[in-house]
Order: C-alpha cells, then sequence, then structure tokens
C-alpha cells in the first residue's frame, strides 16, 4: 500500500493521485507537506462561483450527448451505442475501453486503463466509476465506485486529473 503524504489515505500501488485529496502520489520520496489552514467548504464554493468560466460549448449538430475535453478543447461525440466504458489504451491490454483517452494524456493525468462507464437511456446520461485507481469526481465531488450518478448538460467529470464536460443536444 501507498500512503498519501498529505492526508495518509492508504492507496493501491500504482496509483498516481490520492482518491482522498488529491495530491500526487509519484515521486513523493522525501517530500514533505505543511497543513495549511482550512477555509469554510461554503467559502469555497461561494468564491469558485464567482470566478469566470469558460462558456460551454454547443454539442455538434445532429449528435445527442458528445464529451467536451477540457485540456483540448476537442469534442467526442458519443453515437451508436447506449454504453461507453472510458479509459486509456495500453500495449498488450487484452480489454480496451470505448473512449480511449490515451491521446488526452490519461496515464499523466491518472486515467485508468477501464476507470469508467457511461450510460445513456431514455435521455438521461449516468457515469459510474469502474473501481479506478485514482477516483471519479463529478463536479468536485467523490463519486464512490461501482454506484451510478445521473449527470445533465455542463457537468464536468473528472477521471483522475482529466477533465470533461458532457453536452447534451436537445
Amino acid at each position: 500500500m501507498i500512503e498519501c503524504p498529505n492526508c495518509h489515505n492508504k492507496e493501491l500501488p500504482g496509483a498516481l493521485f490520492c482518491r482522498e485529496c488529491g495530491a500526487q502520489l509519484v515521486g513523493i520520496a522525501g517530500m514533505s507537506t505543511q497543513t495549511i489552514p482550512g477555509i469554510p467548504t461554503d467559502r469555497l464554493v461561494a468564491e469558485a462561483q464567482k470566478l469566470p468560466s469558460s462558456p460551454t460549448p454547443a454539442a455538434p449538430t445532429g449528435v445527442a450527448v458528445s464529451l467536451h475535453i477540457f485540456d483540448t478543447g476537442e469534442i467526442l461525440p458519443l453515437e451508436g451505442r447506449t454504453e461507453f466504458t472510458l479509459g486509456r489504451s495500453a500495449e498488450g491490454q487484452p480489454i480496451l475501453p470505448d473512449i480511449d483517452l490515451a491521446p488526452y494524456h490519461a496515464y499523466e493525468n491518472g486515467v485508468s486503463r477501464l476507470h469508467a462507464s457511461l450510460s445513456l437511456s431514455q435521455g438521461q446520461v449516468s457515469v459510474t466509476d469502474l473501481g479506478s485507481a485514482n477516483g471519479t469526481r463529478l463536479n468536485n465531488q467523490k463519486i464512490p465506485p461501482h454506484k451510478p450518478y445521473q449527470l445533465k448538460h455542463g457537468d464536468t467529470v473528472a477521471l483522475g486529473k482529466l477533465r470533461i464536460q458532457l453536452l447534451i443536444c436537445s
């Protein structure tokens, strides 16, 4: 087990980021951290709402659901299926994700090979973490593995540190 130097949470060997606090676990030997006095969560939320945000791009025409990759601005349409696995491919991997995020620096951002799934059903979209090493966050809130969470247009899903925005065209 790896212990997070920041919050002392126990992680599985190979984890890049702490599931609890998001601290980087790779290359931390000999590194020390210091505790900074906390700010009440309500104040953080209020401050985050004041920050200017990039406008939510419109989904491509004729596509019901798409994913917007924040780092590149690229939009990936979700077509032809009702369930998609998200992750990264690796050489020799027997099972590949439906949506390969390797071109978007998935490994460096802590995306697991099979990180999460998206389900589309009757105009609804849900995300489920598949027991990933570095966790999944929905609008900055960590979600537990193997439990589906309802998404809406504009929601942000973070797989490890890779941020993706859901676009639903009605």
